[in-house]
Parts: C-alpha cells; sequence; structure tokens
C-alpha cells in the first residue's frame, strides 16, 4: 500500500500554527477519509483534523501537546486504494490482528529509545515549563516512550507542585515562584484551563502586546430606536419565529458606518495594512463559560431582518456545539454586545488581528436636556478600542458620528427591517 503524508491544515486566515491537542487514532487504526484523527488547537479556534485517505495510520510524528506550523507533517498513513476499500472486514481484522502483536511484542521487548524520548520536549511543554519554573526532569511523562506531554505538565501545576526545585542554591526564588502561582488555602477551587479558554487568553495576551490600543466613547439617544422595536417585536416573532434584538439595529447601523470608512474595515499585517473589500462582522457568542466569536459575511449586504437571523442562527450553532472552524474564520471588525450584562462603559481588547472593536452597552433611562428641559430618554455609549497604528482618532471620531447618526435617526416612520 502507498505511504501517503497527512500535514497540518490551515484552519483560518492568518493562522500559521496549531497544538495538537489529542491524537483520536493511534498508530496501527484504520480509517475512513475523512474520519478525525486529531483535535486541534490555534488562537482562533478548537477544530477536528480529517484524515485525507482511507487506511491504516502507519506512524504520528506530531505529538500532543506539540506546536507545529502548517504544512508541517502530522503523521505517515498506509492508504487504501479503491479496490482495497471493498474488502470484506477480514481483511481488516487481520490489519488489527497484526497491529495488536506489534504491541505486543514491543510490551515485551525494551525500548531502547525510552530514555532519549523523554528528553524530546515540544514548545509548549517547555513554554509552560520555564513559566512556572518546573524540572522537567522530575517529571513522569506518559507519552509514547515516556516523553513529557503537555497534559502532564498541566496535571502537575493542577496538583499544586507546579515549583519543583531546580537546586539548592534556587529554593528561594522557587518559593517566590510557588506562592505566586499555586499558594491555596482550604476551599479554594482549581479550575484546569480549558483548550478554548487557552486559545482566548493567548489571543488576547498578543493583542495587549503588539497592538498599541486607543479608545473613545460616544453617548447615542436611542429613545425612538427603543419605541420602534418595542412596538414590532410581538408581531416579529410570531411571524419570523426569532426574536429580533436591539443588536440587530446596532449591527446593521455599524456594518453600513463600515462601508463609508472601510479604513476600520482593516488588518494590521506586518509592513502592510490590509483594507478589507468584505465586511464580515466578528460577533461574540457565549454559551456556559465558554465564548466563541463566529462571523456574520457580508454584513453590509444584509438588511435588519437579516442580521437578526444570522445573530439567531449563530447562537444556535453555539449552544448545540456545531459551530464549526468556517463559521469564525474571515473576520474584519467586531462587535460586541457588552450591554446584555448590564455594563454601562468598557474597553475591550481588539480581536487579533483586526484593526477595531466596538462594545455596545446597556440601554439606561437617563435625563437628557433637550430645548432647556429635563426629559427621560433612552441612553446607550458606544465604546470604540482600535489599533493605533492603523487608525487615528480623526476618522474614527467620525465612524462614530456616522453611527450615532444612523442610530438616532431609526424611528416608525424611517426604519426598514426587511
Amino acid at each position: 500500500m502507498p505511504i501517503e503524508k497527512i500535514t497540518m491544515p490551515q484552519l483560518g486566515e492568518s493562522v500559521t500554527e496549531g497544538t495538537v491537542n489529542t491524537w483520536l487514532v493511534k498508530e496501527g487504526d484504520y480509517v475512513n477519509k475523512y474520519d478525525p484523527i486529531a483535535d486541534i488547537m490555534t488562537d482562533k479556534v478548537n477544530a477536528e483534523v480529517p484524515s485525507s485517505y482511507s487506511g491504516t495510520i502507519k506512524e504520528i510524528i506530531a505529538k500532543e501537546g506539540e506546536t507545529i506550523e502548517v504544512g508541517s507533517l502530522m503523521c505517515y498513513i498506509n492508504t487504501t486504494s479503491d479496490s482495497e476499500e471493498d474488502l470484506d472486514s477480514s481483511n481488516k481484522s487481520e490489519t488489527t490482528n497484526h497491529t495488536e502483536d506489534k504491541l505486543s511484542s514491543s510490551n515485551i521487548a525494551p525500548n531502547k529509545a525510552d530514555k532519549s524520548m523523554k528528553k524530546r520536549y515540544s514548545p509548549a511543554v517547555l513554554k509552560i515549563a520555564q513559566e512556572h519554573d518546573i524540572d522537567l526532569l522530575q517529571i513522569e511523562g506518559t507519552g509514547r516512550d515516556g516523553r513529557i506531554t503537555r497534559k502532564d505538565v498541566e496535571k502537575l501545576i493542577t496538583q499544586g507542585n507546579g515549583n519543583l526545585a531546580k537546586s539548592e542554591h534556587n529554593q528561594v526564588n522557587d518559593y517566590k515562584s510557588t506562592t505566586a502561582t499555586t499558594s491555596k488555602t482550604a476551599g479554594d477551587l482549581e479550575i484546569p484551563i480549558s483548550g478554548v479558554r487557552r486559545a482566548i487568553a493567548e489571543n488576547m495576551v498578543r493583542s495587549k502586546q503588539e497592538i498599541p490600543h486607543a479608545w473613545m466613547t460616544v453617548e447615542v439617544d436611542v429613545t425612538d430606536l427603543v419605541k420602534y422595536r418595542n412596538k414590532i417585536k410581538k408581531s416579529f416573532k410570531e411571524s419570523e419565529g426569532y426574536n429580533i434584538t436591539y443588536f440587530s439595529f446596532f449591527a446593521h447601523a455599524v456594518a453600513n458606518a463600515l462601508k463609508e470608512f472601510p479604513q476600520l474595515n482593516s488588518v494590521w499585517a506586518g509592513d502592510k495594512i490590509i483594507q478589507k473589500k468584505d465586511v464580515n462582522m466578528s460577533i461574540a457568542v457565549a454559551k456556559d463559560d465558554e465564548l466563541f466569536v463566529p462571523v456574520i459575511k457580508n454584513a453590509d449586504e444584509k438588511s435588519i431582518k437579516g442580521i437578526a437571523k444570522q445573530i439567531h442562527d449563530l447562537a444556535e450553532l453555539a449552544r448545540t456545539n456545531k459551530l464549526q472552524a468556517k463559521h469564525m474564520q474571515g473576520g474584519t471588525f467586531t462587535l460586541n454586545n457588552t450591554g446584555s450584562f448590564g455594563s454601562i462603559h468598557s474597553m475591550g481588547i481588539i480581536n487579533y488581528p483586526q484593526a477595531a472593536i466596538l462594545q455596545v452597552e446597556s440601554i439606561v433611562k437617563r435625563p437628557v436636556i433637550i430645548n432647556e428641559m429635563f426629559a427621560a430618554r433612552d441612553m446607550v455609549n458606544l465604546s470604540l478600542s482600535i489599533d493605533h497604528r492603523v487608525l487615528d482618532g480623526l476618522i474614527c471620531g467620525r465612524f462614530l458620528a456616522r453611527v450615532k447618526q444612523l442610530l438616532e435617526n431609526i424611528n416608525e416612520s424611517t426604519a426598514t427591517i426587511y
């Protein structure tokens, strides 16, 4: 049977590497084409890598916890030709038995590579060990041939032993490090870091380290918008089967303003700025304690109703664990509904490598002076975070002024939701 390579796929725009979270197969396993073989984590998404061929996994190259570049070799597979795929299950059983024999013999014969493999560490393992001042020589690896995996190191940290002294003269520094990272008292709860939370954390750290953030906030009077939405929300739900939220109106206004001010619809690309043609709006969707950022593609071409439908559909995919990498790729600008938690002012961290993120805060009744008289009005703050390498205050001020104008002119006589 011919031997083929399976390499790290590109799981998103600007994604250059991925970490092998878990292998879903082992050497000797038979897989069909498109069967998932590994769970991969990037700074944008967690996804399963499908097999490009039908056949038997010959050799796994990329280890669990190892970070490799897009296009790098993950494993070898003995592929099955079309005629071979038609063989009956007895042939597959023979392959399985052969694999079991091979595994049994490997258990009997000592593996000379045990010690050498133990000292081969992946970049992810080295990074975590350095951050927590861990002596890797004192860890018993559970990977192939005793190799230490990222899970081994994380388990050690979770158990409260994150700082194994490297030498006698470093015990004072080690103690300080341990106190800062792993000290706990009775009743404290240790929560392991999930793949999604780790990916979010790494992307946020990268954003803060690389992007010079600046912020602007405007106050918008949405009294007429609130009246209009409250008037139509019941009939809309009855006719369409889903809610028309305030967020739909905000997203529609922002998408149209981005078309007029495309500078904000840009990404930083090192030696150049790429101004994106399509307005693909990233929105935050929460599920339990996990946060996803799916994308409304071509948001500027959609009606308020169309955007409301997209928000509903993406939220449903998140709730039912059906969000895929394709739903979270290609975002050019992020709109975050922080107001749903009651927030009235916040400064968002930009979704790298985008150039801006807009926080829609809570709509609050406030006393406002109109024609020298106090009036109760529905007010909302829009807080914009920008990458100061790409944008400056002048263009962003104009953009926010345009969004404000669009929102303040939504009423029963002007609004078109279809």
